[in-house]
């Protein structure tokens, strides 16, 4: 055998035994008389030594000719180790060695393979098969494998059944692009790569399936960031002969699960919350809640005294934070000019110290006496010591542009704990918005989500009014995880099609076949997806899903490793009919 023991398995009980290792050479270290080597493998490290004088000089000559990533397989007797090291498993033994093969030779590698390596992002990418040694990223490929196990476990004791739905499907024109895929045999016509399974797994609850899950690939063809790939994972999940709350109780047990099964954390109550009250609150749909300063409405409060930004404004809305108020004019410039950055896009920010004293000094103190700013301090429940922050504008842009300015605060003030977590559902989104461009609703979710029972009746008059049988679960302030119940009525999903602006042929052409399998017996039924990559990044402490993907792609959407997209030859695009498209 090329192995015995792996090299993290062994431990000082193993005194005496007569083993082989295989793996990598991490590092050698020579000494004169002595050699070490830390020979690596996926369990961990082991160290190796061969003493000259009592070692073969053939086998010395061949230990001094090793170099790292060398991969070599070693034979020797297990010895309690002098000099311990209790940073590894294994630290309280070596193995004294008397025969050695190097199975392959290595390149000296481009960086480190260590935890603390010198590689940049970009490098590591292109030899990604190399960076998947370190142990870090080896950490987050098998938190990720236990997660799945986790989940299929929980699902599993749920009843729910585990189906592959296709990957080559029909292309739709709501959501995000479509990745499509030419027809060799068929010219002229497209398959698409799945967005997400969602019309496979509502004609499995058609089929009577009424419990599905799926670890499921989805592709978008959407721009990149720290939380996106072009393609990624979901868990993906339906359930027959339910209503809202009993989705919410059987995917808040799974997310309870994970905690308790892979991290042992128990994250106690899960909060509910509208999405009007999220919006009014923390000007965020995903709102983070483990720290405070919610916002405060005083648009009433600052109208008609000469402030034009003020008068102006369709919404006044500020925060306080607690113990500020001694943040100096330097700190208030730099939090301004945040909030003029163009992601932004504020005008200004106006503040008010509430000074240990009792006294009140404002940015504006030229238009407001200081009863005027202790009415808006009274209403914001502020107190001596705390700083108030004020924006003024539209009310979306107000709102998305203060959240910014809060998730900073929470940030500089070390209130968003990493090992804290807190979960919330947010609740009855709007089904429907409003598309200026288009001049068309859009479905803020997807065309299949049910409207509110109570709402049925707005379809028909006042669409932009409905709010949708929809939820989110959010994490610190991260949306893991979306779904609805969904329409199962044909007529109910033609309205809603034309809602969209679909005339009937249109909705006939694109989704005939799931509004045919309405009329045969389609249940009441609703699910959700879970992002599998987000919430590995979440329960691994890390703002990137990059991390927890085998082989991600770059921030253009770039795999540099194989280099792709890359282009094909013109016998592909003939075979493909696309030979009037120029290979680059």
């Amino acid at each position: 055998m090329l192995r015995t023991h792996t090299c993290g398995q062994l431990r000082l009980a193993d005194s005496g035994k007569r083993v082989t290792l295989s793996g990598w050479v991490q590092r050698v270290r020579d000494k004169g008389g002595m050699i070490w080597i830390d020979l690596r493998d996926r369990y961990g490290i082991t160290q190796l030594i061969f003493d000259e004088s009592k070692t073969d000089a053939a086998l010395i000559e061949k230990v001094r000719s090793l170099g790292r990533e060398y991969v070599i397989t070693a034979g020797g007797i297990v010895v309690e180790r002098f000099s311990k090291n209790d940073k590894i498993a294994t630290g309280e033994i070596e193995i004294v060695v008397d025969d050695l093969q190097v199975l392959n030779a290595s390149k000296v590698p481009p960086f480190t393979i260590e935890d603390d390596t010198d590689g940049g992002e970009e490098l590591r990418m292109k030899y990604r098969y190399l960076d998947l040694r370190r142990t870090p990223v080896r950490k987050n490929l098998e938190l990720r494998h236990k997660m799945m196990q986790e989940t299929r476990r929980y699902l599993d004791g749920q009843q729910f059944i585990e189906v592959e739905t296709p990957v080559l499907i029909k292309s739709t024109p709501e959501g995000a692009r479509d990745f499509v895929v030419p027809s060799r045999i068929h010219e002229g016509e497209f398959y698409a790569l799945p967005q997400s399974p969602q019309t496979f797994k509502q004609l499995l609850m058609v089929s009577g399936y009424d419990r599905y899950f799926q670890i499921v690939k989805c592709f978008r063809d959407e721009d990149l960031r720290a939380d996106r790939q072009p393609e990624f994972t979901q868990i993906d999940c339906e359930m027959s002969f339910v209503d809202q709350e009993d989705i919410l109780n059987t995917f808040e047990g799974l997310i309870r699960h994970l905690f308790q099964s892979v991290m042992q954390v128990d994250i106690g109550e899960v909060q509910r919350m509208t999405y009007d009250e999220a919006m009014r609150l923390y000007g965020n749909d995903k709102p983070d809640i483990r720290f405070g300063m919610q916002f405060c409405e005083i648009t009433e409060l600052t109208k008609g005294k000469g402030f034009q930004v003020f008068d102006s404004a369709e919404l006044v809305v500020g925060i306080c934070a607690k113990g500020l108020a001694g943040y100096t004019r330097k700190q208030l410039d730099e939090l301004t000019e945040f909030v003029k950055r163009p992601q932004i896009g504020a005008k200004g920010l106006v503040y008010v110290r509430y000074q240990e004293d009792g006294n009140l000094k404002s940015s504006v103190d030229k238009f407001y006496a200081e009863d005027d700013l202790k009415k808006w301090a009274a209403t914001m429940q502020a107190e001596p010591g705390d700083l108030i922050l004020i924006m003024a504008g539209e009310t979306r842009a107000t709102q998305s542009a203060l959240s910014e300015l809060r998730l900073k605060l929470g940030n500089d003030l070390n209130l968003r704990d990493r090992k804290q977590y807190k979960a919330l559902w947010v609740l009855d989104f709007p089904l429907l918005e409003w598309d200026e461009e288009s001049q068309r609703f859009h479905a803020m979710h997807h065309p299949f989500t049910s409207p509110r029972k109570d709402q049925m009746h707005l379809l028909d008059s006042d669409p932009g009014a409905v709010k949708a049988n929809a939820y989110d679960m959010v994490i610190n302030g991260v949306e893991v995880g979306g779904g609805s119940i969904r329409i199962y009525d044909r007529g109910i999903q033609q309205k809603m099609f034309n809602c969209l602006g679909f005339t009937e042929e249109e909705a006939r052409n694109q989704f005939g076949f799931l509004m045919e399998a309405f009329e045969y017996g389609a249940p009441p039924h609703g699910g959700i997806a879970y992002g599998f990559d987000r919430l590995c990044a979440l329960f691994g402490g890390s703002d990137s899903i990059r991390d927890f993907i085998a082989f991600p792609k770059n921030n253009s959407g770039r795999d540099v490793m194989i280099d792709s997209p890359s282009p094909i030859s013109n016998e592909q695009l003939k075979e493909l009919h696309l030979d009037v498209v120029k290979s680059k």
